[in-house]
């Protein structure tokens, strides 16, 4: 299911901006922080405010569509919500590289487990640098 039928199918009123700005987040391949987004909308629509693309993730958050990322930085990222994985943060670049690993999701549902929990929810974020 698109991000914009999630939208839909959660009540949200579709107005043109804000598929502009789902465009955006859909055909992006980083993690855009919200002057990235405003940057790359502005380029459809040069009509879109800031105050627009502010309160339009604000929502998606806040409705789970998309995440918001800090990554020990002094801004959020964004990045769509729709499929589950972790991120190893580049501390030299920035770069944010998403991966899976089946080892790593038995190894937290077991431990949820051996402390009586069920795993509903988690985020993983490793930081590193390249090794030389």
């Amino acid at each position: 299911m698109t991000l914009e039928q999630q939208c839909i199918n959660a009540g949200l009123k579709m107005t043109e901006q804000r598929r502009v700005i789902l465009r955006v987040l859909n055909g992006s391949d980083d993690h855009p922080s919200v002057e990235v987004v405003y940057q790359r909308a502005k380029e459809s629509d040069p009509t879109i405010s800031i105050a627009t693309v502010y309160r339009t993730l604000h929502l998606l958050d806040e409705m789970n569509l998309v995440k918001r990322h800090d990554f020990r930085e002094n801004y959020s990222r964004f990045e769509v919500n729709l499929e589950h994985h972790h991120h190893l943060i580049d501390l030299e670049t920035g770069e944010v590289i998403e991966f899976q690993n089946k080892e790593l999701e038995e190894i937290k549902d077991r431990i949820a487990a051996e402390l009586g929990y069920e795993l509903v929810d988690h985020r993983l974020e490793l930081y590193g640098k390249r090794k030389r």
